[in-house]
């Protein structure tokens, strides 16, 4: 007599035999389950393409003046140069936060762009739609909060470079909120999509229904 684990297995192993059997017969009309499937979604499809090329459209627009914006802080040096040529507050600790911060933000802004135009020149085929689509537009949207986070750092760390002054505490305060108001905006509006985007690609999904 089998225990109750044995009977499980055999019940599962049996379900799934079944199961299979059904996926690749097919109906009166000679169309397997896959074939219907891919018919009656025709439109959901085309709708999916319009929304992944605006979605894409859009942020490769943000990511492009992000890009302008770190690019034109990296050439441009927080209170320019001494008579050495080299850059006045190169000995501060804050010039060092300024200049990792705006290479990161350039670097991630650039793959983000990359990230999202290959969005737009892909294959909207219905496979794509499981991972690959899903899978750029997850990592166009972490490198482009990456690239927003390091450019408020870098923000921050030009205007403590230039405008600070000990006496006036205040401005690191005013520097805490303007750094940290875009980025915890951008994941008030951005973070829910990401995590159901994160949960359908690499989660149990709507593959396992």
């Amino acid at each position: 007599m089998h225990s109750l684990v044995d009977m499980w297995f055999i019940l599962v192993g049996s379900g799934e035999n079944y199961t299979a059997s059904y996926r690749v017969s097919e109906n009166s009309k000679g169309e397997t389950p896959a074939m219907v499937f891919t018919k009656e979604h025709m439109e959901l499809v085309k709708k999916g393409e319009k929304w992944m090329k605006q979605a894409a459209t859009g942020c490769s627009l943000a990511t492009t003046l992000v890009t302008t914006i770190v690019f034109a802080a990296a050439i441009s040096v927080p209170g320019g140069n001494g008579d050495n040529g080299k850059p006045k507050f190169s000995h501060e600790r804050s010039f060092i936060i300024f200049d990792i911060s705006d290479a990161l933000s350039l670097l991630s802004s650039i793959a983000a762009m990359i990230m999202f135009l290959s969005m737009l020149i892909t294959g909207y085929a219905e496979d794509n739609f499981f991972y690959v689509l899903p899978n750029r537009l997850i990592s166009g949207l972490v490198l482009l909060f990456v690239s927003v986070t390091s450019m408020m750092v870098d923000y921050g760390a030009t205007v403590y470079l230039v405008f600070y002054d000990r006496k006036a505490h205040w401005i690191l305060a005013f520097l805490g909120a303007s750094v940290c108001s875009p980025v915890f905006l951008f994941v008030y509006l951005k973070l829910p999509l990401l995590v159901d985007f994160v949960f359908y690609t690499y989660g149990p999904g709507i593959s396992l229904k």
